[in-house]
This record gives structure tokens, C-alpha cells and sequence, in this order.
């Protein structure tokens, strides 16, 4: 589980405001989400890195910061700074989207998956939700596939 601790060394990106011609905004959402069945996919050697990577890539695109990123054996911890452009379910979408396509396509043990995210996510815009909270979400997934 991600430590909000880490976030320390970027809390300067945590509470800065973004300025585009029409707004000036200061949205960060934290995201948790699963594989389906709570798979362990992050146990598969490089799938973590492969996973940041396009994630990054996919959020440079997007024009989204990102403050804090964590993988572990079965779920997927973000902490994001967004526009005001995108809703918290265009961001899943597009970052569930892509990440299910490439990472299906380069690992064998993926490929069988007809899609590798659970449909739901937890969303907050808090900049600090407790621990508990990400657990309950996380621990919820067991039953819902």
C-alpha cells in the first residue's frame, strides 16, 4: 500500500495551482484499482515497471501530473493532478484502456485475460484518505468477480 508519506517529495506538485486559458484548478485525485479476480499480475517480473511506464505516457498525454504511483501484488495506487477537462472516469478509462491493450499483448501470462481491470475504481479528491479507506475498497474487490 502506498504510503502517503512518500508524497513529501513532491508536495510543492500536491498544492499547485494549473492555470489554462479559461481555468485555474487544483484537482488531485487519488485512484485504487484491481485486476479482475484480484489477480497478483504484479508478481509477474517487469509487469510493474511495464505498467508505470505506459501509465506515465499515457498521462503526459493527457496533461496529467503525476504525484505518487505504487503497484502492489493486486492493486494499483495513484495519486494524480488533473485538469478540469477530464471526469475521474475518463481518466480510468483511457489508463485502464491502453495499460489492458499493451500489457495483454507483451506478457503471455496477461494474454489470456479478456481484459486484465475490474470495471469499478475507487476515486477520492482528498489529499489525504486513511489508509482503512483504500484497504476496505481493496479488500472489497475479493468478492465482487
Amino acid at each position: 500500500m502506498l504510503d502517503m508519506h512518500v508524497l513529501g517529495h513532491n508536495k510543492t506538485m500536491e498544492n499547485k495551482y494549473r492555470k489554462t486559458q479559461t481555468t485555474l484548478s487544483l484537482i488531485n485525485y487519488n485512484f485504487v484499482f484491481c485486476p479482475r479476480y484480484r489477480r497478483k499480475i504484479f508478481l509477474i517480473p517487469n509487469v510493474g515497471d511495464r505498467f508505470k511506464y505506459i501509465a506515465k505516457s499515457i498521462c503526459e498525454d493527457i496533461d496529467i501530473k503525476i504525484i505518487a504511483m505504487e503497484c502492489d501484488k493486486d492493486h494499483v495506487h495513484m495519486f494524480l493532478n488533473c485538469l478540469p477537462i477530464m471526469s475521474p472516469a475518463d481518466i480510468m478509462q483511457k489508463i485502464k484502456g491502453v495499460s489492458s491493450r499493451t500489457l495483454r499483448d507483451e506478457f503471455v501470462a496477461l494474454n489470456k485475460m479478456p481484459s486484465l481491470w475490474t470495471r469499478s475504481f475507487f476515486v477520492s479528491t482528498a489529499g489525504n484518505v486513511s489508509h482503512e479507506t483504500v484497504k476496505r475498497y481493496v479488500e472489497q474487490q475479493r468478492t465482487r468477480y
